[in-house]
């Protein structure tokens, strides 16, 4: 089994590197963690609260976590209240509002819109400048192959990305971590996770990163060209 603490330090090195080459971070900022109870929203929370202890400034985190299990939103509550209390993290949870004529079971589409949508809302009243996704390195290079299969465009997750004016914009920090590190560190430091969307082996998006993975040990070559061809890099 790894050692929690030392993959925590690992890891927070490509976290350090996107906060540093895309500006995430800030001093004064109020920044809400969008927690969904996976592995990958709770590294994300843990490690920016370590990032805290190494940088020259200040800033304030809120972990939130979007609430709707009559639509169809797995239940976390459970098993992510004790832990946040255990971290002494400020929380919220968050109630899924959905319009009345939204059709039931959502599609992932729909379903990750309506979770933003409520997500962004909470934040913006809690006067958080900035909202932190866990998005990582795979989901990068999933999102590209997905645009690009069917709609027929070239673009993916970016690392910074502004709402409402301005007022409020959405970060991920952990945009060059690799999944399978996140489960690694998650398995390590003993997170209990809750159960899966069951809608979730069957998705478009499951389908495309199990094509990525079958590339064996090439794939960080490829996730990194995606990143750099979406993002119009050289």
């Amino acid at each position: 089994m790894a050692d929690p603490e030392r993959m925590a330090s690992f890891l927070l090195k490509p976290l350090a590197r996107a906060c540093k080459e895309f500006d995430l971070l800030g001093e004064g900022d109020r920044v809400a963690v969008g927690v969904s109870g996976g592995k990958d929203s709770r590294a994300l929370l843990d490690l920016l609260l370590r990032y805290q202890q190494q940088v020259p400034f200040r800033y304030e985190v809120v972990a939130m976590h979007v609430v709707g299990v009559e639509a169809g939103l797995p239940e976390a509550r459970e098993t992510l209240e004790p832990w946040l209390i255990e971290l002494g993290v400020a929380y919220h949870f968050v109630p899924l509002e959905l319009p009345p004529d939204e059709p039931l079971p959502m599609n992932c589409f729909r379903c990750s819109y309506n979770r933003r949508k409520a997500l962004l809302r909470a934040a913006d009243a809690l006067g958080c400048q900035k909202v932190a996704l866990g998005h990582h390195a795979d989901d990068v290079a999933a999102t590209t192959l997905l645009n690009l299969l069917f709609s027929g465009r070239l673009g993916t997750l970016q690392p910074k990305v502004e709402f409402f004016d301005g007022r409020l914009t959405i970060i991920r920090p952990l945009i060059y971590v690799p999944a399978k590190e996140l489960a690694t560190y998650a398995r390590a430091a003993g997170f209990v996770l809750p159960p899966p969307c069951p809608r979730e082996e069957s998705s478009q998006r499951r389908r495309v990163e199990d094509f990525l993975r079958s590339f064996g040990r090439h794939q960080k070559r490829i996730r990194a060209n995606l990143r750099r061809a979406a993002q119009g890099e050289p």
